[in-house]
């Protein structure tokens, strides 16, 4: 029987989402808790690959196992006494044998979170850019991306990847209660996608490239040409949406 299981975690302390060799990640964790519980060998699979040190607001995973889950609410409260503090499930239901997190996912949307100044009670989960900006650039240059599709400029290199199509239907720059928010949307996302558009973005947004230099650098599909990667405390997978 197949489940999905929704959860949000802090991303400080782990490799990313997927299971690494010799790091510790939020996938091992969750999948070694289910396993305890269930008493079988358990492998969730992800609805999105996070990297090190990036968090999640809202994730989904699949899981399949030989015996049906009498009680999901008693499997999310045990699950969430042997999780750390900074892993949270919040809720596990049955699906269609054949649904699948990663693939049947519409959309994912992300948000990078800029403070202006030291904040103790953010450290960790936004980042500190103290030189100014003009937002109202950031978001001309940000609208470009509704109008593009190949993003191989953003994309890490030495991906396994068929191809650096995306489909963006959201891009924009907004400030809430002194947080500086990239808030973008897409049907899939390239490796360091995200915080390489931040990272080139912040360059136009300081005059260091024009909106004209942002929209050759797309063009390009060349990571070469972009600008470095934004830190990875700052981002936030936020919401994965499902069709109904």
């Amino acid at each position: 029987m197949r489940y999905f299981i929704e959860f949000s975690y802090k991303g400080t302390k782990y490799s990313g989402w997927q299971r690494q060799n010799n790091a510790i990640s939020v996938q091992q964790l969750l999948d070694e808790a289910l396993s305890l519980i269930l008493r079988e060998t358990i492998e969730s699979v992800g609805s999105s690959r996070t990297d090190t040190g990036v968090h999640a607001e809202q994730q989904y995973a699949h899981f399949d196992t030989a015996n049906a889950v009498k009680d999901s609410g008693l499997l999310t409260y045990r699950l969430n006494s042997l999780l750390p503090a900074d892993i949270a499930v919040h809720r596990i239901f049955e699906v269609e044998e054949t649904a699948h997190s990663r693939f049947d996912a519409s959309y994912r949307r992300y948000e990078y979170r800029i403070v202006r100044r030291k904040n103790p009670f953010l450290s960790g989960e936004s980042h500190i850019f103290h030189k100014p900006l003009d937002i109202a650039r950031m978001n001309s240059a940000a609208a470009l991306l509704l109008t593009h599709k190949n993003f191989e400029s953003f994309s890490k290199i030495h991906t396994q990847v068929n191809n650096f199509l995306c489909d963006i239907t959201l891009a924009e720059w907004f400030e809430n209660d002194g947080i500086l928010i990239f808030s973008i949307k897409s049907n899939r996302f390239l490796r360091g996608m995200v915080r390489a558009l931040v990272g080139t973005l912040l360059e136009v947004g300081t005059g260091k490239k024009s909106i004209e230099d942002f929209e050759k650098i797309i063009l390009a599909q060349d990571r070469s040409k972009a600008g470095p990667q934004a830190p990875p405390e700052g981002l936030f997978l936020v919401e994965v949406g499902y069709p109904e």
